[in-house]
C-alpha cells in the first residue's frame, strides 16, 4: 500500500515565478528519491504538474500544485519507500523551500 505525503511550501514569488522555479528546478526534487533510476515523466496542466518516477523498483507518483502563495506536493510512496516517508518529506520540504526563496 502506498504511503502518501503532503508538503506545503509557502512562498512570496507569485504564481508565475513559483511555477517557473518548480519547472526549472523539479529535477532537484526528483533526485532526492532514494534509488531513483530512469526518466521522470512530467506533465503540466495549467499550474499543476503530474509526475511519476522509478525508485528502488517502485513507481513514485505525485501532483505539484502551484498557487499564489503556496506550492503543494502530494506524493505517493509505494512499498518500501513508504518507510522512508518522514525523512523524504523533510528533505523535499527543505529543498523546495530553497527553490522558492525570494532572491
Amino acid at each position: 500500500m502506498a504511503a502518501p505525503i503532503t508538503i506545503n511550501i509557502p512562498h512570496q514569488l507569485g504564481r508565475a515565478e513559483a511555477r517557473q522555479r518548480i519547472e526549472t528546478g523539479f529535477a532537484k526534487l526528483v533526485n532526492l528519491l532514494p534509488g531513483k533510476t530512469g526518466a521522470c515523466n512530467e506533465r503540466w496542466d495549467g499550474d499543476q504538474l503530474t509526475f511519476s518516477a522509478a525508485a528502488l523498483g517502485q513507481t513514485v507518483s505525485g501532483v505539484v500544485t502551484v498557487l499564489d502563495t503556496v506550492v503543494t506536493m502530494e506524493i505517493e510512496l509505494p512499498g518500501v519507500l513508504g518507510v522512508l516517508a518522514n525523512k523524504l518529506k523533510d528533505r523535499l520540504q527543505k529543498t523546495g523551500q530553497l527553490l522558492l526563496t525570494k532572491k
